[in-house]
């Protein structure tokens, strides 16, 4: 199969981004467990402060995308963004509370199941994929599993976070689906100060209404959001949706994997939390898959190129 005609051949740029983008989203999970305060909370704050990073110099830097997405021909990118960050905070809605329902390590292998549900939205959108990538999706997600050392629960509880486990890797899957499409003619920072701020606004009303404390942490607590929010945020989210211009959805998706043998890592030198018997087979298991699916996903056909959106002289970043 050809390749895609729009997007640019993978070069250094991008595969240095992808890398830190991996690293930066390993030191999530940790950092989750280590702050004390309450998982929907420190998803809020993650998006909020990162819109107060990113948004003055989107707006400065990219007013004529603002102006096309608002009133323009980019109406259509304009909803894909909005749509974006309605997922992403779905996302966090469900994925956070389930690691404390279930056990941390079904939560993580059940929400690594996003690449399926990738590969399905790609279906759905009238991509075929190669056999390859769907064989390379079942041995990554297997091998995140392993690695992750999944321990499903039998409790009505554990089976609620399960549950809730899954739907966020769904959720996780429309995020990036929805990103891919907006990427395609939308800037890095337009795109994420756009979504970044709809998942804050959204997972406010939802920590109101639930009535979940959203202040008086300790200074601990604060500079593990403040880590959440250059790492796994700036560094992690932000940065593979700048490698979506380039890199399809569903390996872009494949690659997160790479976080659960990552925070594995993490948590074993930081919190003490040794890796279970299973994870060095898992971990191998994983890389494996995800080779297989970037090396068959280049050739995998897709859309043909859009039309950027206007952006005004010198813009920043991508």
């Amino acid at each position: 199969m050809s390749s895609d005609p729009h997007r640019p051949p993978l070069d250094p740029l991008t595969v240095g981004v992808v890398v830190v983008a991996v690293a930066a989203v390993s030191s999530s999970a940790p950092l989750v467990a280590f702050a004390a305060a309450p998982a929907l909370a420190i998803a809020f704050w993650r998006n909020l402060l990162s819109v107060a990073v990113l948004g003055p110099f989107s707006l400065v830097k990219r007013r004529g995308e603002f102006r096309a997405l608002a009133v323009g021909a980019g109406r259509r990118e304009g909803l894909y963004c909005v749509l974006s960050g309605v997922a992403l905070a779905a996302h966090f809605a469900t994925w956070m509370p389930s690691a404390q329902l279930t056990s941390v390590a079904a939560a993580t292998a059940l929400g690594a199941t996003q690449p399926v549900w990738q590969g399905l939205i790609a279906r759905w959108q009238g991509r075929r994929l190669p056999v390859a990538v769907w064989a390379g999706i079942a041995v990554a997600v297997v091998g995140a599993a392993l690695a992750t050392g999944a321990d499903f629960g039998a409790s009505g509880r554990a089976f609620a976070g399960d549950l809730l486990a899954v739907t966020g890797g769904m959720f996780a899957a429309v995020y990036t689906a929805f990103g891919e499409r907006a990427r395609a003619t939308i800037s890095t920072t337009t795109y994420t100060t756009i979504c970044y701020g709809v998942c804050a606004a959204i997972l406010l009303v939802v920590c109101l209404l639930g009535g979940v404390r959203l202040h008086g942490y300790d200074c601990a607590t604060w500079l593990a959001i403040l880590g959440l929010v250059a790492g796994a945020q700036l560094l992690g989210h932000s940065m593979f949706n700048y490698a979506l211009h380039r890199i399809s959805a569903t390996t872009v998706s494949v690659l997160i994997l790479l976080e659960a043998p990552g925070a594995a890592l993490i948590a074993w030198v930081w919190l003490g939390q040794l890796p279970r018997p299973l994870a060095l087979p898992g971990l191998g298991l994983l890389l494996a898959g995800v080779v297989v699916v970037v090396l068959a996903g280049a050739r995998a056909p897709r859309r043909p190129a859009p039309v950027p959106l206007p952006a005004d002289p010198a813009p920043l970043g991508d």
